[in-house]
């Protein structure tokens, strides 16, 4: 009689061996959809290995980092706090992010969501401290949204964020998705602002302080001004002039 042989039981502690057929199947369905949110968590499930392993060990050595991982703050819920978000003052962190969140009708939970529905509650909701970790690097994309300018709505802006997100994690499935739209860009537009523009990203990732360090719920009542001059994050030259290029072109995104 043959031995059934059962998969092991997920282990957030061992690193996950890369996936780049998944990875690069996932890419082309993002490309071909750049509304398709779900490919982004494959992407990063199937390449980032230890990545938040290591920025879990990092946040320790963070002045602040022991008592951000004792208190394992569930952003996902604060962020869903309406009546927390409209507490803040216009020109703040939080009363740009509420403005964020009203012109793009996006959410915290929404984006929990999709996460779940791409990889499942195995990899997400078990009780451990680096799965925590990734809760809170899922959970402040759209605020890094606020604070690098870059914006949501088109595939530019979210391209220049993942260049930055690789330069802020060395994840490497921020650098396939960055890479990838970067490509397809001068495929379609002939020309390298949209390239520019992404690596511009990259670059204010690298000189920018360690947002992964950040306590975010002080964070949001900061001005967002001195809060970009505190954190050492560069206006976005190099993306405003790929947006009127694009529009130049009669495109939105590529």
């Amino acid at each position: 009689m043959a031995t059934q042989i059962q998969d092991a039981p997920f282990n957030p502690g061992i690193p996950m061996k890369r996936q780049w057929g998944t990875a690069l199947g996932a890419l082309r369905r993002l490309l071909a959809n750049g509304d398709d949110t779900e490919q982004v968590f494959k992407i990063m499930r199937a390449l980032n290995g230890d990545v938040t392993q290591r920025n879990y060990r990092k946040l320790l050595t963070m002045p602040n980092g022991g008592k951000l991982a004792y208190r394992r703050l569930e952003l996902a819920e604060r962020l869903s706090d309406r009546h927390w978000i409209d507490g803040f003052a216009e020109g703040t962190v939080g009363g740009t992010y509420r403005s964020f969140l009203d012109a793009t009708g996006y959410s915290a939970q929404g984006l929990a969501e999709v996460s779940l529905n791409a990889i499942g509650g195995e990899g997400l909701e078990i009780e451990h401290p680096y799965v925590w970790m990734g809760r809170r690097e899922r959970d402040i994309h759209d605020l890094w949204h606020v604070l690098t300018g870059y914006k949501a709505d088109e595939h530019l802006g979210e391209a220049c964020l993942v260049a930055f997100s690789y330069a802020q994690t060395g994840g490497l499935g921020w650098a396939l998705i960055a890479a990838g739209a970067a490509l397809k860009s001068l495929r379609v537009t002939g020309k390298r602002d949209f390239l520019k523009a992404v690596l511009e990203g990259y670059r204010h990732g690298k000189r920018a302080a360690w947002l992964h360090g950040e306590d975010y719920e002080a964070l949001l009542a900061e001005p967002l001004d001195a809060a970009r001059r505190r954190l050492r994050i560069e206006p976005p030259v190099a993306y405003r002039v790929a947006q009127a290029s694009l529009a130049a072109q009669g495109l939105s995104g590529i």
